[in-house]
């Protein structure tokens, strides 16, 4: 980006605007003192996977890659266990084999983890049996138990936050470099719970098909092709506490401008997405590739704005759309949005989150999404922007490779019932295993 769009922007200078969803510390000193120990700490990932990764981000945004970009709706700190990172892990890798080999294409493999510790909400505060305390806004901010110990937010979290950060990326890196990710041995990824899945079968043969393939390949080679072996993954995370991002924010030696080295790809929920408000005034000045969440409430010309400020120069792989408008709502707001962002001659990449636009509530309370409402936002996606001369490049699901019943539908046709078997996420419910591959190959199919 040039010169110029930098002149008046500065790590901290987003603490100059309104500054939505950032919590209430009771101490500035501690938070101070946090801040300044943070900045100070290694970064988390380098300049160059960052600046890899807004390049192939470019070349999908031209039609050449897929994005999967996937995780839990929050981590947290309890889960950073190698056995949940590792299903974590493997239930990417399993969805992507399945989309390069349906879909003949490269895909690009985004992680929701190693730093997705924080969370908006839509209430400050909560009330239980006529007590009131501060909203639990995630591990990086405070804890999920009703007390007010555990729901002062502290600074400390923020440096814990960033270690286990850091343990997920290195146990992530050391699989993958070690021959997790071989594609030699797509096996290694399975997961014991689902050997019996309905979906086990057709799986199968995609690995059998993808192997012989490889084999092939080396065969005309003449050796063994070391691409084979490993897989690039990227981090992600939104970048909503800017207290942490304001602190793991650097300039590089021999590079331009400031990159956000707490992840690659940081982006921008809808309810922090406000023209002059602090999180874009911060993402603005960063080199890192930037996503927006992008939801039915979002005029053209609050598109088309945040673009021209996030992405002045439309410089190619830097801003993703990911647009969640609901199964319900996507054909009335979608085409308008995608008209208007091409009629405006900004380059982007457009992908489709169809969790948070369809979510509801059980009748006995429990927050779920019914697979079958996800599936149709996709279909309806990939129908809307061929249409209008668009393409989808890409999608942002909330799953987990554990063995849960959050959202209902899918292979096994989980009912409302089912929920309450293995119900475990504390915000958002997400895809399990079985659910994920099964709408990777359907992606599959409405991609051809």
């Amino acid at each position: 980006m040039s010169p110029q769009h930098f002149s008046d922007w500065s790590p901290t200078s987003w603490q100059q605007h309104p500054a939505a969803q950032q919590p209430q510390y009771p101490d500035a000193k501690a938070l101070s003192d946090a801040i300044e120990r943070l900045r100070q700490l290694p970064p988390l990932v380098t300049s160059w996977e960052v600046d890899a990764l807004r390049a192939h981000l470019a070349r999908a945004q031209q039609g050449d890659g897929f994005v999967l970009q996937g995780g839990d709706c929050a981590e947290s700190f309890a889960d950073c266990r190698p056995e949940i990172i590792t299903n974590r892990l493997k239930v990417l890798l399993q969805m992507s084999l399945v989309l390069v080999h349906g879909l003949r294409s490269r895909v690009v493999r985004i992680g929701r983890f190693a730093g997705q510790y924080a969370k908006p909400r839509s209430a400050e505060t909560e009330t239980r049996d006529g007590i009131t305390l501060p909203s639990y806004r995630g591990d990086l901010v405070n804890a999920p138990e009703f007390s007010a110990s555990a729901r002062t937010p502290d600074p400390q979290r923020l440096l814990e936050g960033h270690a286990r950060s850091a343990m997920t990326i290195n146990f992530v890196r050391g699989l993958v470099d070690g021959g997790f990710a071989d594609l030699h041995h797509p096996e290694y990824w399975d997961l014991d719970w689902v050997q019996h899945s309905p979906l086990a079968a057709e799986y199968q043969q995609m690995v059998d098909a993808l192997g012989d393939s490889v084999r092939f390949m080396e065969t005309l080679a003449g050796r063994p092709i070391g691409e084979f072996s490993r897989v690039e993954f990227f981090t992600s995370h939104e970048a909503l506490l800017l207290w942490y991002e304001q602190a793991q924010t650097r300039r590089v030696p021999r590079k331009e401008g400031w990159y956000n080295l707490s992840t690659h790809f940081p982006w921008i929920g809808m309810r922090t997405a406000e023209l002059g408000g602090a999180h874009v005034e911060y993402c603005r000045g960063i080199r890192n590739p930037i996503g927006v969440k992008v939801g039915p409430s979002m005029t053209a010309e609050w598109l088309c704005e945040l673009c021209r400020v996030l992405n002045p120069d439309h410089e190619p792989g830097r801003l993703t759309l990911i647009h969640r408008m609901g199964a319900d709502r996507i054909g009335t707001h979608l085409p308008a949005l995608i008209e208007a962002v091409r009629r405006a001659g900004h380059r982007v990449l457009w992908i489709c989150d169809p969790m948070h636009g369809n979510t509801i509530s059980t009748p006995s309370g429990l927050k779920t999404r019914p697979f079958e409402k996800i599936l149709s936002e996709v279909e309806q996606a990939f129908v809307i922007h061929r249409a209008c001369g668009s393409r989808l490049g890409g999608v942002h699901l909330e799953l987990t490779g554990e063995d849960v019943t959050e959202c209902t539908g899918g292979a096994r046709n989980l009912s409302p019932a089912d929920l309450e078997r293995a119900y475990r996420s504390t915000v958002d419910p997400r895809l399990n295993y079985e659910q994920a591959l099964e709408l990777a190959m359907k992606i599959v199919k409405l991609a051809a």
